[in-house]
C-alpha cells in the first residue's frame, strides 16, 4: 500500500490555538474514591484496544450492512443513499464553474476555469470562510444568507484569468457534507444535521431550494447544476486525475465516505436506466455503530451530545469529538486519581475545551522534558503538569487516536470487501486508490500511520501492495465544481 498526495492547493492549516497564560478557578478533590492513573489508564487501553479480530468484526459488519440495505432499503445504521451521480468528469468539460463547500466550521466558495482534456484545469481560486458559531444553533435562513453573501463577495473578485461565454449562466456545484435524501442530480431533503449543527428550518427540506432562496435574496444570477457530499466532491475530484480511484473518505471534523457500484448491485433501483452502468453511493458511515470498541467516556460524551444514539463511528474516529474524549479520561483521572495534583482546574471540566489539533501538537513534541505537552495543556485547559503527568497525558492521547484511526482503516476494507465479493478481481486484483481528504487525516501524523497499518493488517500485503491511499487536497470543492461542468445545462456545447 502507499500514500500519495495530490497537487491541488492546501485547504489550510489544522492549527491548533496556544492561549495566554492566565490564571483559573481551581475545583479541590473531595468526597472521590481514589484510583490510581495507572489502573485508569490499563482500563482505557483495554475497551480502546483494536486487535486483528475486532477490526475484521467491524470491516465484516460494515460490508454486510452495506448489501442488505442496497437490497431492500431496510432499516440498517448505513443510509447507503444514491447520489443519482452516474456520469464523473471525463476531462472534456469547458468553461467557469464555481462550487460551494460546506461540510464543517467552514466553508469554502471556489471557481476553476476548465480547458478540455488538453489544459484541463486553466485557473482556480478559492476562499474560505469561518462559520460564527451561533450560527451552527440559528435558523436556516440565517445560515445560508451567510453562505450567499460570501459567494456574492468572491464572485465580485472574477478576474480576466476567467470567462464565461456570453449568454451562459453561471452554475454553481453544491458540496452539502450533511446526510440528503437524493432526490435528482441537483436537489436532495436534509435527513438530520450532523458535526454539531442544530440549524432550524431546514431539515426536510430541499436544501438546493433553501440555497436558491438565498442566492435570490443577495440577487445573484447563478444556477445549483449539481448536489453532492464531500466525500461523493472528493471521488470526482480525484478521478478526474486518476480513473483508478472507486473510493473516497471524509476523515475530518466529521467523517464519510462514498465508492463507486455497479448498479446491477443495487437491487432497490431495479428497473431505472442509467447509461453507464454506475453509481456513486453514500454510505453515510458516521452512523454505523455495530462491533466498535467503546469506553464509558464514549458513553457519556455521547449522552451529552446534541444526537445521542447516533453517529457513533463519527464520534470514535473524526476530528471533532477525538479531543473530547481524551479530555473526559484526563478529567478522570485527574479527579479520582489525582494526575494533576490535588485540584483540578475549573476549565477542564469545560467541554471540547480540548481539541483535537491539541492532541496532534502534543503528540509532535519529542522533547525530553515535553515542554509543548505541558504548554498546550495550560493553556488550553489551565492544567499545571509534571514529567510524569505529561506521559500521562501522550499515552492518553495515544490510545484515543491509534483506535480512530484503524478503526477508520476497518471501515475502508469493509467497502473494499463488498466491492470484490460482487466482482472478483475489481478491486485486489489491480490498482485500486482511496482519495482521503481532510485535515485530520492530513495533518495527524500518528492517526494516519495507525489507519495504514490497519488496512495492512485486514488485507495482508499482497494485497495492499495494489492499494494506494492518496491524500486529496480541497478535493470535494473541485469535485463539486466538476460535477456541476459534467452535468452542466451547456454540456453539449463542450
Amino acid at each position: 500500500m502507499s500514500l500519495a498526495a495530490s497537487s491541488s492547493p492546501a485547504l489550510g492549516p489544522f492549527n491548533y490555538l496556544l492561549r495566554s497564560p492566565c490564571r483559573f478557578r481551581m475545583t479541590l478533590q473531595s468526597d472521590v474514591v481514589s484510583v490510581s492513573v495507572a489502573s485508569l489508564l490499563t482500563k482505557l487501553k483495554h475497551d480502546c484496544a483494536t486487535p486483528l479480530p475486532i477490526l475484521q468484526q467491524v470491516a465484516d459488519a460494515m460490508s454486510a450492512q452495506m448489501r442488505a440495505r442496497l437490497a431492500l432499503d431496510s432499516p440498517t445504521q448505513l443510509a447507503m443513499i444514491p447520489t443519482y451521480v452516474h456520469n464523473l468528469p471525463t476531462g472534456n468539460e469547458k468553461g467557469l464553474f464555481y462550487a460551494l463547500d460546506l461540510g464543517g466550521t467552514n466553508f469554502r466558495v471556489l471557481r476553476v476555469q476548465l480547458g478540455g482534456k488538453q489544459e484541463r484545469v486553466i485557473a482556480m481560486e478559492f476562499e474560505q470562510v469561518s462559520i460564527p458559531q451561533h450560527l451552527m444553533f440559528g435558523t436556516s435562513e440565517e445560515l445560508f444568507d451567510l453562505i450567499s453573501s460570501g459567494l456574492a463577495k468572491f464572485a465580485e473578485k472574477e478576474g480576466d484569468k476567467f470567462h464565461l461565454p456570453p449568454g451562459r449562466t453561471r452554475e454553481i456545484g453544491f458540496a452539502f457534507s450533511f446526510p440528503v435524501k437524493q432526490t435528482s442530480m441537483d436537489s436532495g431533503i436534509l435527513i438530520r444535521w450532523t458535526k454539531g449543527f442544530a440549524v432550524t428550518g431546514a431539515a426536510g427540506r430541499d436544501v438546493v431550494a433553501c440555497l436558491n432562496e438565498a442566492l435570490k435574496r443577495q440577487g445573484l444570477d447563478m444556477r445549483v447544476s449539481a448536489l453532492v457530499n464531500d466525500a461523493v466532491g472528493t471521488l470526482a475530484g480525484a478521478e478526474y486525475w486518476d480513473n483508478d480511484v472507486l473510493v473516497a473518505v471524509i476523515l475530518g471534523t466529521g467523517t464519510n465516505a462514498c465508492y463507486v457500484e455497479q448498479i446491477n448491485a443495487i437491487p432497490k433501483l431495479q428497473g431505472q436506466v442509467f447509461p453507464s452502468g454506475r453509481m456513486v453511493i453514500s454510505t453515510e458511515w458516521g452512523a454505523f455503530s455495530t462491533a466498535l470498541p467503546l469506553t464509558e467516556f464514549d458513553e457519556e460524551m455521547d449522552a451529552a451530545s446534541n444526537n445521542p444514539a447516533e453517529q457513533i463511528f463519527e464520534k470514535t474516529i473524526s476530528g471533532m469529538y477525538l479531543g473530547e474524549i481524551v479530555r473526559r479520561a484526563l478529567l478522570r483521572m485527574a479527579q479520582v486519581g489525582g494526575l494533576f495534583g490535588k485540584s483540578v482546574p475549573q476549565k477542564l471540566s469545560i467541554p471540547f475545551t480540548l481539541r483535537t489539533p491539541d492532541l496532534c501538537a502534543m503528540q509532535q513534541d519529542n522533547s525530553d522534558d515535553l515542554q509543548s505537552v505541558g504548554s498546550v495543556l495550560y493553556g488550553r485547559t489551565g492544567v499545571e503538569s509534571n514529567l510524569s503527568a505529561r506521559k500521562t497525558v501522550l499515552e492518553v492521547c495515544d490510545t484515543v487516536i491509534k483506535r480512530g484511526g484503524r478503526l477508520a482503516g476497518a471501515g475502508i476494507v469493509g467497502i473494499l470487501q463488498k466491492m470484490e465479493e460482487d466482482s472478483e478481481g475489481v478491486i485486489f486484483g489491480k490498482r485500486t486508490v482511496v482519495a482521503i481528504e481532510g485535515g485530520l487525516y492530513e495533518n495527524y501524523p500518528q492517526y494516519r500511520a495507525y489507519l495504514h497499518d490497519s488496512v495492512t493488517e485486514l488485507l495482508g500485503m499482497e494485497k495492499s501492495n495494489n492499494l494506494v491511499i492518496q491524500l486529496s487536497k480541497d478535493g470535494s470543492g473541485m469535485g463539486a465544481a466538476l460535477l456541476a461542468a459534467s452535468n452542466s445545462m451547456y454540456m453539449h456545447e463542450f
